[in-house]
């Protein structure tokens, strides 16, 4: 066994310590300039708006019926 093979142990002090930055999200303007550009396609936007409220009225009125039959549940006495 040779003398080169050996490995030395390096301290932790000489390691190099990379300083975490805190991380910040792009400028607003940054992001939005990507956009800058586009045409907007209202006829597009419109449907898209139009199905988005659509969802959303449906998970209002799903919410309705399952609180609906919830109390339901709770107002039935459980032994006749």
């Amino acid at each position: 066994m040779s003398g080169n093979s050996a490995t030395v142990p390096v301290p932790p002090a000489l390691l190099p310590i990379a300083v975490k930055e805190e991380w910040q999200p792009p400028p607003v303007a940054e992001v939005l300039a990507v956009y800058a550009g586009r045409a907007k396609d209202t006829v597009t936007a419109t449907r898209g708006a139009a199905k988005v409220r659509e969802s959303l009225n449906r998970a209002k009125a799903a919410a309705a019926q399952r609180r609906a039959a919830q109390q339901t549940a709770r107002r039935t006495p459980k032994s006749a």
